[in-house]
């Protein structure tokens, strides 16, 4: 598509979806105030490189989730390797059922997360998705440090789907899988990124979570604009898009093996003692050694170094861990 004009494309129309999320939707669609808070279409196609330009981008006022959006377009396709020849990106300014993993709720006042989905078919068995979620991360670690932000190497990662900036949750992953055969899988990749209004952010999470024990709690929540004053949403999406398209490409050839490296050198728990939560319930502690060329988690313990699939466990640090 190259530098056409139609590139992103803004829909007029609002689509409602379910409302899944803790906080109440008056409360999140409360209208921005100030200048710039919406995507800039023309600096955004400058900002764009050689690879993203010929990403379809829809933006649209509202809708329930943009993964759910592009899931229900995706499992409509043929199932076949070149059922979708080019990656779809959607983005909402606000999401009404917004989701994070495990199906946590995603809350961002309208112009200060970015929140977009990304369908892509990948030539790659399910079995081959390993470490996907892992190697967006890496991606998004390096789009973001692509920005003038200040400390560029305290933005890290989390194990297995959270990016950090100063330690803080700044961005989370969310992956689905549509559809998967023997030599392709059509896949659904939600990120959110906190842009703005750390405070606001911090408090509302703080508020959401005071009936949650402390060790079954995340991250707390930060935003770009810590590291970057003028951080927008233009500017965040098209470094993260300039950075996403070669890394589906590369994983989509070879896995996660050639992200492995990358993903261990922006460790955040890197040497730290951490235990591994299930439903709340401490089930493993031990220091953090990196992953492994699976995306698994390696774990140093008392009775050997231990791997730690994804599944359905938390990361925490331990107490007191430096």
């Amino acid at each position: 598509m190259g530098r056409a004009q139609n590139l992103i494309e803004f829909a007029v129309a609002t689509i409602c979806g379910m409302n899944a999320s803790k906080t109440p939707p008056q409360a999140a669609a409360a209208t921005p105030t100030g200048p710039g808070w919406r995507i800039d279409r023309e600096r955004a196609v400058a900002l764009f490189g050689a690879h993203a330009h010929d990403w379809p981008i829809e933006i649209v006022e509202e809708t329930g989730s943009t993964n759910a959006d592009l899931m229900a377009r995706v499992k409509a396709l043929p199932r076949q390797a070149g059922a979708l020849p080019r990656p779809i990106v959607r983005v909402a300014y606000l999401q009404t059922a917004g989701r994070g993993r495990r199906g946590r709720p995603w809350y961002a006042e309208p112009g200060n997360a970015l929140l977009f989905s990304v369908a892509c078919v990948l030539p790659r068995p399910l079995e081959g998705l390993a470490g996907l979620s892992l190697a967006v991360g890496v991606a998004l670690v390096d789009g973001l440090r692509s920005l003038p932000v200040a400390g560029p190497g305290q933005i890290a990662l989390k194990w297995p789907n959270d990016v950090l900036l100063e330690g803080d949750k700044l961005a989370g992953i969310l992956i689905e899988t549509a559809w998967s055969i023997d030599d392709a899988s059509a896949v659904v990749i939600g990120i959110g990124t906190n842009v703005k209004g750390a405070d606001e952010l911090a408090a509302k999470v703080g508020a959401l979570n005071a009936d949650v024990p402390p060790q079954a709690r995340g991250t707390v929540p930060t935003a770009l604009q810590r590291a970057l004053p003028n951080a927008n949403l233009t500017d965040t999406l098209a470094a993260e898009l300039n950075a996403l398209e070669p890394a589906l490409q590369r994983f989509g050839a070879e896995g996660f093996a050639p992200f492995q490296a990358r993903w261990n050198a922006v460790h955040a728990y890197a040497g730290r003692e951490v235990v591994l939560l299930e439903q709340g319930e401490e089930v493993a502690r031990g220091v953090a050694a990196g992953v492994d060329e699976r995306g698994q988690l390696l774990l140093d313990t008392a009775t050997g170094r231990q791997t730690v699939a994804t599944g359905d466990v938390s990361l925490r640090l331990a107490d007191g861990a430096a």
